[in-house]
């Protein structure tokens, strides 16, 4: 078979979108230094529990859940040791913490063998169906656990208070984040 009509056949398939590849580049650079960032300031969650402030959005209020409702609660849960708590929170806080740990470790094993695990979407228009579906199935589970969600925080200052200090000090988080990834692309060079 010629190479044109293998990539051809390679590229029919449409599921599962993503392709898992070896390579001797890593083609995802960024992925380990923000799996570091989060991971760490999971772990300051998991320390010193949860922040002061009340995180929700004006949406929350009028009993909209949006799918990132509830992730602050089940980062700290899952990184807690206690899974369910925080799926039932947010089963997207779950997804992360473990992707997380699981770009580090590819990080570390890059780092050692020079190999990295690269994924490369092999066909767009089914990841991003997949992609919508999961974000419907998420919202669902956010809109049936509302009653959870809007539970705890009645007693706090509403977080949107502390934009003034929050935004300057993501940017700089931003700032760092990538001029550390860039250093190393630098360097990898």
């Amino acid at each position: 078979m010629s190479e044109a009509a293998a990539s051809g056949a390679e590229r029919s398939g449409r599921w599962p979108p993503v392709r898992v590849e070896w390579d001797d580049r890593d083609r995802h650079r960024w992925v380990g230094p923000l799996a570091a960032v989060g991971l760490v300031a999971g772990a300051a969650l998991a320390l010193f529990g949860l922040p002061p402030v009340d995180l929700h959005t004006p949406l929350h209020y009028a009993g909209v859940m949006t799918p990132m409702c509830g992730a602050t609660r089940g980062i700290h849960a899952a990184l807690l040791g206690r899974l369910g708590d925080a799926w039932r929170y947010n089963p997207l806080s779950v997804v992360l913490v473990l992707g997380a740990a699981a770009a580090l470790l590819r990080e570390a094993v890059g780092r050692q063998r020079g190999r990295w695990v690269n994924l490369r979407l092999t066909h767009r228009p089914t990841a991003y169906v997949a992609g919508a579906l999961l974000l419907v199935a998420l919202e669902a589970h956010q809109q049936a656990h509302a009653d959870l969600l809007r539970s705890g925080a009645a007693a706090r200052p509403p977080a949107w208070l502390l934009l003034p200090i929050a935004l300057p000090v993501t940017a700089a988080v931003t700032l760092l984040v990538l001029s550390l990834v860039r250093r190393a692309a630098v360097r990898e060079q």
